[in-house]
């Protein structure tokens, strides 16, 4: 059987491979604690994964597309949270790196390179969350002298207790929109602790409350423009990202029932259809991330949803009862496989899920 551990991939340095050793061997700790990750973070700077994203003029590497793409699989295969939390920090710099405030883009990506300051996306409200609502979740009121004043909330805002910036969206009264960099020290800004969640709680995501919060001129990412979501390239819903960490913890599903297979050779059928099933959409991501349009992107979203479940599963079956046991890999997998059905999840590929759940299709 082929072998999807991460140690066979090309693109890679040396780095990432002793990274991704180190957060596997962590990630049970970290879903047990229920604490954001400090000691993996830590990691992520020292072996450089912050300067993957980040352009050479602003002290990063500069990784094209695929490289990144197998960055994601690797990190995602090796601890999810983890993971998920780069997801959110990549989010906020690509909205920085799409500013046309230069200032703040010098001033802000040096450091979010080395790892000295972490940021975080608060923009969920702007785009699959609460847009249903008639008053904005966040309101920003326009001051004569250019400065900000924000008031209500960003619902979903994972690492905020851990982030000196958030990136964050508002509505003014006439429907413009602003992006923001937030800092988290500001007065009127209180950010939850993180919920209890299924599966990723240590990755701390809960409410930022805004009680009059100034924004200063020069703190402005992008607007007040109508629909401010659409400039530059970041974080948008159901991307590729989440699509990428589905087929990562696929990867370590698959892996663990290959490892079962060795002593029990009636997996090796189940372990085969699997590894062929996640390889195949794995060519699907590189084919989307070069360029080349072979599956939708929501369609693609769908498959993955719907295998990183079936694999998941399956490796708990083979565990047996050992891993129905709190801390055993495969039941923190088959949880966190359930994160995939409801974040960032656009209403297509939910009625997807549904239609294939209750065998409508």
């Amino acid at each position: 059987m082929e072998n999807s551990d991460i140690s066979e991939q090309t693109l890679l340095p040396d780095s990432a491979y002793e990274l991704c050793n180190r957060l596997r061997a962590g990630a049970s700790r970290v879903d047990l604690s229920r604490t954001w990750p400090f000691e993996q973070i830590r990691s992520c700077a020292e072996l450089g994964l912050f300067r993957w994203f980040i352009p050479e003029a602003y002290g990063g590497w500069q990784w094209n597309e695929t490289q990144i793409l197998e960055g994601y699989l690797a990190l995602s295969q090796s601890c999810l949270t983890t993971a998920f939390v780069v997801t959110q920090w990549h989010a906020a710099c690509r909205r920085i790196l799409a500013s046309e405030n230069q200032k703040l883009k010098e001033s802000l990506l040096p450091q979010l390179a080395s790892g000295e300051r972490f940021a975080t996306v608060g923009i969920s409200h702007l785009t699959t969350s609460r847009q249903h609502l008639a008053k904005p979740a966040l309101a920003a009121e326009l001051l004569a002298d250019g400065r900000l004043l924000l008031d209500g909330y960003s619902p979903w805002v994972t690492s905020a207790c851990a982030a000196d910036t958030i990136v964050v969206g508002a509505t003014l009264a006439d429907g413009r929109q602003v992006l923001v960099a937030l800092p988290t020290d500001r007065v009127g800004v209180q950010v939850g602790p993180g919920q209890s969640l299924l599966a990723l709680t240590a990755s701390c995501t809960d409410q930022v409350t805004l009680q009059q919060v100034e924004i200063l001129p020069e703190e402005i990412l992008a607007g007040p423009i109508e629909n401010v979501m659409a400039l530059g390239a970041g974080g948008g819903t159901g991307g590729l990202q989440t699509s990428t960490l589905a087929v990562g913890l696929t990867l370590a599903a698959v892996d663990f029932i290959r490892q079962q297979a060795e002593q029990r050779d009636e997996l090796i059928p189940v372990a085969e259809k699997l590894a062929s099933d996640t390889q195949a959409l794995r060519v699907m991501l590189l084919d989307l991330t070069e360029g080349r349009q072979s599956i939708a992107p929501g369609e693609l979203r769908q498959r993955a949803n719907s295998l990183v479940l079936r694999a998941t599963q399956a490796a708990l079956s083979a565990a047996k009862g050992a891993g129905f046991v709190s801390g055993h890999v495969t039941g923190r997998m088959a949880r966190e496989a359930l994160f995939f059905l409801v974040w960032s999840c656009p209403q297509p590929v939910v009625s997807a899920n549904l239609c294939e759940l209750a065998q409508l299709q």
